[in-house]
């Protein structure tokens, strides 16, 4: 199964990299995410998450709430094809632990997965494939 099948038919809340920190934050509350992704010239430049929120506050105090995000995001930004595994893309943010991955097509985002996205295909998966050896069983 690929990152395609899940990550496709959702609208992409992203930010420019000039918009203000506050402006941002109050797009992930509004939202209920975790993080967005950063485009310059349409573009991934880079991701702003709770955690870049977080760290930006205790090296700068409340200012950073007026600093423009791209100067508050990490980058370089992770991001994999549509047609990555979903097993592969788990492992990757595992291995560098992030927990969003912008989903790039020839430059252009087409979508952007949480590691809460990836775990809950998983275990939809395997309750699915338990439910079907249940109701096989049951038959025999």
């Amino acid at each position: 199964m690929t990152i395609a099948a899940i990550s496709g038919g959702r609208d992409v809340v992203s930010v420019g990299a000039d918009m203000p920190v506050r402006e941002v934050v109050a797009l992930l509350t509004q939202h209920r995410i975790g993080a967005v992704p950063v485009l310059v010239d349409n573009r991934v430049a880079g991701i702003f998450s709770e955690r870049d929120v977080v760290h930006a506050l205790v090296e700068v105090g409340a200012d950073v709430l007026e600093m423009a995000v791209g100067e508050r995001m990490s980058s370089p930004v992770v991001t994999v094809p549509p047609s990555a595994s979903i097993l592969g893309a788990l492992s990757l943010m595992t291995q560098r632990r992030i927990r969003h991955l912008p989903v790039v097509e020839r430059d252009a985002l087409v979508g952007f997965v949480s590691i809460g996205d990836l775990v809950k295909h998983r275990i939809d998966g395997i309750e699915a494939e338990a439910n079907a050896m249940r109701a096989y069983i049951q038959q025999a």
